[in-house]
């Protein structure tokens, strides 16, 4: 096994060799000399569609190194189970169903259109379309997307999804979900006079609902196929697939439900017959077997390990996107952690991390993307280049010396011992952890690496308290925004009022009156523009307090496989593929 400095000098040479190779092929077409991939093109479908195409059938044929956090809508937060979730459930409006950044754009689904929005920003009114069905063939009604919406209040049943609907409808929390509602009213704030309208009263205006709505959180639920918590194991289907199989962290098999009427549904193209899933921790062996045509696209979307990527770009070119995304990978720093409660120690984490090795470990700046300095990425109203540890200034280089001094600050002048996880599923992660571990211990900053499982970061570094019982001071992740305002993006990392006990996000618990203020003035602002000036406030605050350490914003070396049609990149699911609008040749 190769030891962390030679396996540095690895991920080093791999990523000079993918630099190199994107840079030459970046500017044409064709195979090149000895490609055999016959793909669409190197970044075909980047901003653009690749092989746009109209023909049904065949097997959409994809791997994932980790399974749907949730197939239950009102649980999932993975941005590739939202993305993915579009085969069987469907939202009063969704995202366009066009490339980059186009596919932001909010666009009725269930209804016949965006919402009627009264004069005082409160008031928010649908009509649904007509020949809305489930999949036994029964009509879908404005009261099962109450009833879905409403699951999301049952937080001792339904856990791990995100809260925004929850805390804007109902800011004090006194619903208690349908599980415990006796009167069987629901919740006042959304009203169902017919079964085609659906009214949603807010207690005070916030410019980004209509966003909230479009998540899975905002799927219609059968009440009488509502199986609670066993929900994941069997979702009923609204959209053109439906569930024959779902073998948790092993298989999903999806078919076509018969009962679906593309009249009704203006954004799915339901091209495949089936979408066939297979779930596989083998990271290099799913790159190989993507390489040899056995799967079409990698579900989980974060691009390939660095020997795929350089075979890839090498011998099968045409087959591959350099996929721009909106994702941050970061270090929370957690603050109920010793020494991490004093903000000294914080900022010697800072000074001591060299971030452009850490770019080189994840494939370098062509593949993985720019050394960060703002927590916001460059996409979202909020990013400023505020650089207050002069990070780009050095070229992402450490300065020892004023870790050193802040270690001093804090009263640790010989440093400290933590604990820091990364995900073993996740390309690179823990290289970059091992490599963060040996940079810190230059300033006596010991870290001790703990691999997880991504699949189960939910109820670990998710959760405050078994976070406290490991002991785990530091936690390496990445974020995307849930929707492309300073909202959507930072307040379930940063917003007190987000902590959560378990599918907790704001992996620093940071609790800060001010930062929770700034996130209410922001969201309150109906101009775009205003509202972003306060959201730089608010990542100046969290960056001089050292709260949370971004070190890279992603780009992605990514398989599209030969096969695949109407391949493009969304912004609206960060720069992966849009599912629902891939078909394959057959």
């Amino acid at each position: 096994m190769p030891t962390v400095s030679s396996k540095r000098r690895l991920a080093a040479g791999a990523a000079l060799v993918v630099a190199a190779l994107v840079t030459t092929t970046a500017c044409g077409g064709g195979d090149g000399d000895g490609g055999d991939s016959k793909g669409a093109g190197y970044n075909a479908a980047f901003n653009k569609v690749a092989n746009p195409s109209k023909e049904k059938g065949g097997t959409l044929r994809m791997v994932g190194k980790q399974d749907l956090d949730s197939a239950d809508p009102q649980r999932a937060y993975y941005g590739m189970s939202w993305d993915f979730m579009r085969f069987y459930t469907r939202q009063l409006v969704t995202y366009d169903t066009k490339p980059g950044k186009a596919g932001t754009k909010l666009v009725p689904d269930l209804a016949t259109s965006t919402a009627k929005i009264s004069d005082d920003g409160k008031t928010y009114t649908y009509k649904l379309r007509d020949g809305l069905t489930w999949e036994d063939g029964s009509k879908l009604t404005a009261q099962d997307i109450k009833y879905g919406i409403e699951r999301v209040w049952a937080t001792d049943t339904i856990t791990g999804g995100p809260g925004y609907i929850k805390q804007t409808l109902d800011p004090k929390g006194k619903y208690k979900g349908p599980y415990k509602d006796t009167s069987k009213k629901g919740l006042d704030a959304i009203q169902t006079p017919d079964d085609q309208t659906i009214i949603f009263k807010l207690p005070k205006r916030n410019g980004d609902f209509e966003q909230f709505l479009a998540m899975p959180t905002g799927s219609p639920v059968k009440e009488s196929k509502d199986t609670k918590a066993k929900y994941t194991q069997r979702p009923f289907s609204s959209g053109p697939y439906k569930f024959q199989q779902y073998k948790a962290g092993k298989k999903i098999v999806l078919v076509r439900n018969e009962n679906w009427k593309k009249s009704s549904d203006p954004i799915r193209a339901a091209l495949p017959d089936k979408v066939d899933v297979t779930i596989s921790a083998n990271l290099e062996e799913n790159d190989k077997k993507l390489m040899a045509g056995d799967y079409d696209l990698d579900m989980n979307g974060t691009g390939m390990t660095q020997s795929g990527r350089v075979t890839a770009v090498q011998k099968h070119r045409d087959s591959v996107d350099n996929m721009h995304t909106s994702f941050v990978r970061y270090v929370a720093l957690v603050h109920t952690a010793k020494p991490f409660d004093n903000v000294h120690c914080r900022k010697a984490v800072f000074y001591a991390t060299d971030f452009a090795s850490l770019q080189q470990t994840r494939g370098g700046k062509v593949a993985a993307g720019d050394i960060a300095n703002s927590t916001f990425p460059k996409a979202i109203p909020g990013y400023s280049d505020y650089d207050p540890y002069g990070v780009l200034a050095r070229k992402g280089k450490p300065d020892a010396a004023k870790a050193k001094e802040e270690l001093k600050k804090c009263d640790k002048p010989n440093g400290f011992s933590t604990k820091l996880t990364a995900r073993n599923n996740n390309p690179g992660e823990v290289d970059a952890a091992e490599a963060l571990q040996e940079q810190l211990g230059k300033v006596g900053i010991k870290v001790q690496v703990d691999s997880l499982d991504g699949a189960d970061t939910s109820s670990i570094t998710g959760s405050p308290s078994v976070v406290k019982k490991r002991g785990y001071g530091m936690t390496m992740s990445g974020w995307g925004p849930d929707f492309p305002s300073g909202q959507g993006y930072a307040q379930p990392l940063f917003d007190s009022r987000f902590l959560n006990p378990t599918g907790n996000y704001n992996e620093s618990q940071i609790k800060d009156k001010k930062v929770d203020a700034l996130f209410d003035k922001a969201i309150a602002e109906t101009d775009p523009a205003k509202a972003g000036e306060i959201y730089k406030e608010l990542d100046k605050r969290i960056l001089d307090n050292a709260d949370w350490m971004p070190f890279l914003y992603e780009k992605n070396i990514t398989w599209r496989g030969p096969r695949l049609t109407n391949a493009y990149m969304s912004d609206g699911y960060n720069g992966r593929y849009d599912y629902v609008s891939l078909g394959v040749k057959k």
